[in-house]
């Protein structure tokens, strides 16, 4: 068993022992590191994952802590908390019906396949059919070109980790970005220099001059829905940077983990148009699905495969999960539930936004129009206090979530910002969670 997995398992022995008990803090990322003897980026990872799990929840510049296990379902009843902070997709809108259908047919498609560790037959089937599947996103490429992870997080780990090509080796992010993959990165103390990002997009003239320096490995981006953001780049932007890249031999990870959750028609990725084998295309189903799923697709320029091959091939993914997920795909069960979930977000998007009308008259805070996806930001004034704010909506039971956490340590041109998601909002109080967000923000300072 690998490292990563025998952390994972022993936390969850412990926590399930209770040997963490509910509310406790667990050691630190570096205690974590020197008690199980790996680097803080095999830590960082483990704790997404528990993170992922419901099993551990983290608190800017305090540490990680244990869910209460025995709460958790009361969140969105009537006296719980309104949850504008959570990152995993409502568990009541996941297919489980289908799911457990999929699952009784890929035992009798594949059968005795699904015992062999690492059955090439079912992962070449599968990738077959995520090449059709990938094209409704105008994302064209060969099987062969497609590889198989254990969700985004895995991809970005080896492509982070791995040589490229171009021989350069700093990492260009977003500033504000995914805040675990900026953990990892400081974790694993790798070089890395940022571009801003704003609900405007980013400055390609900036990002030029970056990409110029020649010292730019790939440059990490969200092209739709970003997370904190919520905002997508434009389509001049998408082009723009595709064009850039190929110019100056940088290449792009486009994360588009939630594509799934938004309108797609008309929207061309990043991937769209390279020209130059420049961009990598990054896809989850754990949005989608279930995040216990842990399957994800890297569609990578092919001078970049066998090294990414190399750097994987200990980390290969269940093949019970890539036969059910082909199964779900072809029966039409996942377009069909795309539909659903896209249909239900939106429509908490159009709460959110008609309540911050209705509650904010003063226009306290600027919110971009998000009619798709999971996030939005709140942009507060400079004269908010972050820390009490976020602290007294707690005491009132409103889980927001700092946007602190999503810049580098050493960034200090920060927005202060609230990341709002609606994924486990309850779409009837979510005008109540406004009105309480914008009350304290009176009582913070504005």
């Amino acid at each position: 068993m690998k490292k990563y997995a025998q952390i994972l398992a022993d936390m969850e022995h412990k926590i399930a022992s209770g040997h963490y008990r509910a509310g406790q803090r667990v050691p630190s990322v570096r205690e974590a590191a020197q008690q199980y003897g790996v680097s803080p980026g095999t830590i960082v990872k483990a704790y997404a994952e528990l993170e992922t799990r419901h099993a551990i929840y983290s608190i800017p510049q305090s540490g990680y802590y244990v869910v209460d296990q025995a709460g958790g379902e009361k969140r969105g009843g009537e006296h719980g908390a309104i949850d504008f902070s959570s990152s995993s997709p409502d568990a009541g809108l996941f297919p489980h019906q289908d799911f457990q259908h999929c699952l009784n047919k890929a035992f009798e498609i594949y059968g005795r396949q699904l015992f062999n560790y690492g059955d090439l037959a079912v992962t070449d089937i599968l990738r077959r059919t995520l090449a059709s599947h990938l094209a409704d996103s105008q994302v064209f490429a060969k099987a062969e070109r497609i590889m198989l992870t254990a969700g985004i997080q895995h991809a970005l780990g080896i492509l982070t980790l791995m040589p490229f090509p171009n021989g350069k080796t700093e990492i260009l992010v977003e500033q504000p970005s995914y805040n675990l993959y900026l953990r990892f990165l400081e974790a694993e103390r790798l070089p890395v220099s940022w571009i801003m990002r704003t609900s405007g997009g980013i400055d390609l003239d900036e990002l030029e001059a970056k990409f110029r320096s020649g010292r730019i490995k790939f440059f990490y981006t969200m092209s739709r829905f970003h997370n904190p953001l919520g905002t997508t780049l434009s389509g001049k932007e998408r082009e723009a940077v595709a064009k850039l890249a190929g110019k100056y031999d940088v290449y792009v990870v486009e994360d588009d983990y939630m594509a799934d959750l938004g309108e797609v028609k008309g929207f061309e990725p990043i991937f769209a148009h390279d020209r130059t084998s420049h961009v990598i295309y990054l896809k989850s189903f754990s949005k989608i699905i279930f995040p216990g799923l842990r399957l994800g697709a890297a569609v990578l320029p092919e001078p970049l495969i066998d090294t990414f091959r190399h750097y994987s091939r200990f980390a290969e993914t269940s093949v019970l999960s890539q036969a059910v997920l082909d199964v779900y795909i072809k029966n039409g069960m996942y377009a069909r539930h795309r539909r659903g979930m896209y249909k239900q977000y939106a429509a908490r998007n159009q709460r959110l936004h008609e309540a911050l009308r209705k509650q904010d008259p003063e226009h306290w805070i600027e919110a971009p129009s998000a009619s798709s996806g999971l996030y939005t930001h709140f942009r507060l004034p400079r004269t908010v206090n972050l820390e009490r704010l976020v602290r007294r909506l707690a005491e009132r039971k409103v889980a927001v979530t700092s946007g602190k956490p999503y810049y580098l340590s050493d960034c200090r041109d920060r927005d202060k910002f609230l990341r709002i998601s609606v994924s486990r909002a309850d779409p009837n109080r979510i005008e109540e969670g406004i009105r309480a967000i914008v009350e304290e923000i009176g009582h913070c300072g504005r």
